[in-house]
């Protein structure tokens, strides 16, 4: 494996061995590393920084999983949208599992530990080895590889940035959990412990209860290997050169500044798709997709009536049971609204798809619905038709139906999600949070409270956020001048 990728890379080191011009003339371009946690949203995120650099003359060489790669090239365009810069390159490592692993969320900890055992040793060979090219100006390692890449190691002589594609509020709340535990307000005890406000997290006051930490912090084992990993994780933010947030400082400025007093070189250069747009604006929407799109879902659209409409989607890797999905379903059609469902092939857990389904919940959606296996999100949540979004309060939807002005009903799954959807529903008022709720009554109420009830009022708040972020990419805006602070601190270090 090894010997296949140097010959891969001594193959491009014969065909693209001239030294690369930058835009402004300079002898030789930066060049960096670029490698993200192996899920849809973190690689997505960071393809965007990826044609960021490019685009702005920047040679990047992004390192993926061979998993990771073969899904990604099979359903998106990256290879045609990045083969125009000549300089650009993709390069795979192994995660160590076996072919037939199923890489998901809920084997995290295979993950991590594979990882540790097996990735960290072989990117250090390469790092040192000078595999990636002798020209390497510094990493940007997804926050959660800290690990991977040891301070004290004298050997690897590049500076490493770390890119946390998470809220600015959740890393917060990671970084407080330790104060929590130490203060007895960790572990949760059981159901009726889980509207207890939480105390002592500065910024945050009477805000989270216990059901809005991160969904690492139910367990009842404060050893827990997933928290201890995530809190260890971003507690080591410090060490990094450098960190790289995807938020703004109209959306979440009084949390960054508190992230700055641990991390003072801090960019925060969101929302990423806003900011590509906004510089380089002839370039079409950047589909970083691990699934197949279903594009027929936009002339169905099209056939809506404007705001008519509540998207729905819980992500790339959140799963439930049937009973769950059937509850959904029930809701949104007894809801009376259209619907646009993104159902994954593998949302079901343990299911191979054959769910029996009622007569009526047919019938309500031959009238009313549009289901799909993935859609074009972007494109969906800047499309009149779409009047909310039902989401799982991933960072990535969070941050592009904050830019399409579009109010969120949340119902979070896993991690940072707990903290986003309190933030959208009590700090933002962007939305409703509907978390650990899931009847067909309260959701049918609470699409109806999004789309008709409070409709004028959240999206007068949703407008005023959209234009806030717009403005943030906008020249003079707080993230397009951390983007070409951060653009210029990388050309000082090749020099």
């Amino acid at each position: 494996y090894l010997i296949n990728l140097k010959l891969l890379n001594f193959e491009f080191c014969i065909t693209h061995s001239h030294h690369w011009i930058s835009m402004e003339g300079e002898p030789e371009a930066p060049h960096v590393l670029i490698f993200p946690l192996p899920f849809q949203g973190h690689i997505n995120s960071m393809l965007k920084l990826a044609q960021l650099l490019s685009l702005a003359g920047i040679t990047v060489t992004f390192l993926n999983t061979p998993h990771s790669h073969r899904q990604l090239t099979h359903h998106s365009d990256v290879l045609l949208r990045f083969s125009r810069f000549p300089a650009f390159r993709f390069r795979t490592i192994t995660d160590g599992l076996p072919p037939d692993h199923p890489r998901s969320y809920d084997f995290f900890a295979d993950i991590v530990a594979s990882f540790e055992t097996v990735t960290k040793p072989i990117l250090r060979d390469f790092l040192v080895s000078g595999h990636f090219g002798s020209d390497l100006t510094c990493a940007v390692l997804d926050g959660f590889f800290k690990f991977l890449v040891d301070a004290e190691d004298a050997e690897i002589k590049i500076p490493v940035f770390g890119f946390r594609t998470v809220s600015a509020c959740s890393i917060w709340t990671y970084l407080s959990v330790p104060r929590l535990i130490q203060d007895g307000q960790l572990p949760i005890r059981g159901e009726e412990d889980m509207e207890r406000m939480i105390r002592n997290v500065p910024g945050m006051e009477n805000l989270l209860r216990c059901r809005d930490l991160p969904g690492f912090c139910r367990v009842t084992d404060m050893n827990d290997y997933l928290l201890q990993f995530i809190v260890e994780q971003t507690q080591r933010s410090h060490e990094f050169h450098s960190l790289i947030l995807n938020s703004f400082q109209d959306l979440e400025g009084p949390i960054l500044e508190k992230i700055r007093t641990l991390c003072p070189n801090l960019y925060a250069i969101g929302p990423l798709h806003a900011l590509l747009k906004a510089k380089f604006p002839s370039e079409t929407e950047s589909l970083n997709n691990l699934w197949e799109v279903d594009r027929s879902c936009l002339k169905w659209l099209d056939n809506q009536p404007p705001g008519s409409v509540i998207y729905v989607s819980f992500g790339s890797i959140t799963v439930m049971g049937k009973e769950k999905l059937v509850e959904f379903w029930h809701g949104l059609v007894d809801s009376g609204r259209n619907f646009l469902w993104v159902i994954r092939p593998d949302l079901v857990r343990g299911e191979n798809g054959d769910v029996e389904i009622p007569a009526e919940l047919e019938e309500g959606t031959r009238k009313r619905g549009c289901m799909v296996g993935w859609a074009p999100q972007e494109e969906v949540l800047s499309h009149e038709a779409v009047g909310g979004f039902l989401t799982h309060s991933g960072w990535n939807s969070t941050l592009e139906s904050v830019v399409a002005g579009k109010p969120m009903l949340c119902w979070s799954y896993i991690a940072d999600q707990q903290v986003n959807s309190r933030f959208v529903s009590n700090m933002w008022k962007l939305g409703l949070d509907m978390k650990d709720v899931c009847d067909r009554g309260t959701v049918a109420k609470m699409v109806n409270e999004l789309m008709v009830d409070r409709k004028e009022e959240f999206m007068r708040s949703a407008a005023e956020m959209a234009n806030l972020a717009k403005r943030s990419v906008s020249p003079g805006g707080s993230s397009c001048a951390d983007f070409d602070r951060l653009l210029q601190d990388i050309r000082l270090l090749s020099q």
